[in-house]
């Protein structure tokens, strides 16, 4: 007991008024860890003791923000077992939250300077960029393992779609197709199947796209659903022997194009009909009757109608309860939205990783979200009425 009240009068008669209650702070700290720590290895330091249970081994180097400013403490350690101290525990939690309000400020498409003036708001020191990336890269492997698990039963319907993101590579800034796939299975629950990056969306971009969904273990597609990008169709021929459907809501913008104007309510509204009718033999009876009313005044339309009609029409084959989730890519539109929008605030991504990074923690986001969804996106028994033979072929291995 001397020698602490020695240790204080020392303490006061040497330190500065601001820096008093800091180093006070310290010393408390100080003493009461070795107070825990006397009381876990059964002797004081220095002190020999037939009741000592474990021995020391040094001290570690750690700093502790406080209101009053950085206390720097030295925390002892055992040969045997491990040491904390219970007054910091607090601190490592608040530690953890910090690393995860990063990875989630960057996940909502923050920049990595708005992340440290954020860090900062909170009162705690900056952080760099090369430290907000790493603590990010611990995203990349719970991004992996969702964009890589093994796909399981049957998915009847697929939807895909691609959004460009601009990104750098070998000192340009070029735009790159990030293809997302979205499934509904045979119990009706809609998850995420994938997603790829690649420079174009030709043919062997989109194959080498559904090999990697089938390689995976996705079979039983009856339809796939997408715009009309260049090459999709011949890869869904090639890779799945399943249905396509080319997205209404673009073919109607291709339509109007070619109508000019002043017919785009009236074509609008002709082809409409069609999409009106209750089975896919009248629907398709329709079509025609419309693309030959408008094939006198607009021929070019007209012959779009006539080469457009079995992919436009398509999604008619299946249950009517369906139809109006199948026609279109519109139910990734939302989350094609909210990419961009996350990815907006980023702007040109440095390399492939980072867009792999975010995009896929937004998916494995978008993923959770739909799983803990009451209802299934369809009915399980809407679902049984799609058929049970597995229209899946899988694709030879590349070589």
């Amino acid at each position: 007991m001397t020698k602490e009240m020695m240790d204080v009068q020392s303490l006061l008669g040497k330190s500065a008024d601001s820096d008093f209650l800091r180093e006070m702070i310290g010393f408390a700290a100080q003493r009461l860890m070795e107070l825990e720590v006397g009381g876990l290895t059964g002797a004081a330091y220095g002190e020999k003791s037939a009741e000592r249970q474990a021995q020391r081994n040094g001290y570690r180097d750690r700093d502790w923000e406080t209101r009053a400013g950085t206390v720097e403490l030295r925390i002892p350690k055992l040969r045997t077992g491990s040491y904390f101290p219970g007054f910091l525990e607090p601190r490592r939690l608040a530690e953890k939250a910090l690393t995860a309000v990063i990875q989630e400020a960057y996940i909502q498409g923050i920049s990595t300077r708005s992340v440290d003036d954020l860090v900062k708001a909170m009162g705690m020191t900056g952080i760099s960029k090369s430290q907000v990336s790493r603590l990010c890269q611990e995203i990349d492997g719970r991004v992996k393992a969702f964009l890589d698990w093994p796909i399981e039963g049957d998915w009847p319907y697929l939807w895909v779609d691609a959004t460009y993101i601009k990104v750098r590579q070998a000192g340009r800034i070029v735009s790159v197709a990030v293809t997302i796939a979205v499934g509904v299975n045979s119990d009706g629950r809609r998850e995420v199947l994938g997603m790829a990056i690649g420079a174009s969306e030709a043919e062997t971009f989109w194959t080498d796209f559904l090999r990697n969904l089938a390689r995976r273990g996705l079979r039983g597609v009856k339809l796939i659903i997408s715009d009309a990008h260049e090459g999709i169709k011949a890869a869904v021929s090639r890779v799945f022997n399943a249905t396509w459907q080319r997205c209404r809501v673009h073919f109607a913008r291709n339509a109007i194009a070619h109508a000019g104007r002043s017919r785009n309510r009236v074509v609008s509204a002709l082809i409409a009909t069609a999409y009106a009718q209750e089975t896919a033999e009248a629907a398709s009876i329709q079509w025609r009757k419309v693309a030959d009313q408008l094939r006198p005044a607009v021929p070019k339309l007209a012959k779009l109608m006539d080469d457009a009609e079995p992919d436009v029409l398509a999604y008619m084959s299946f249950p009517p309860q369906h139809r109006t989730k199948l026609h279109s890519t519109n139910p990734l539109e939302r989350l094609n939205g909210e990419i961009k929008r996350r990815t907006e605030v980023v702007g040109i991504f440095p390399n492939e990783d980072a867009i792999t990074r975010l995009v896929g923690a937004i998916l494995l986001e978008q993923n959770d979200e739909w799983a803990v969804q009451r209802s299934s996106y369809m009915t399980l028994e809407s679902v049984a009425q799609i058929g049970d033979d597995p229209l899946v072929t899988l694709p030879p291995m590349a070589a």
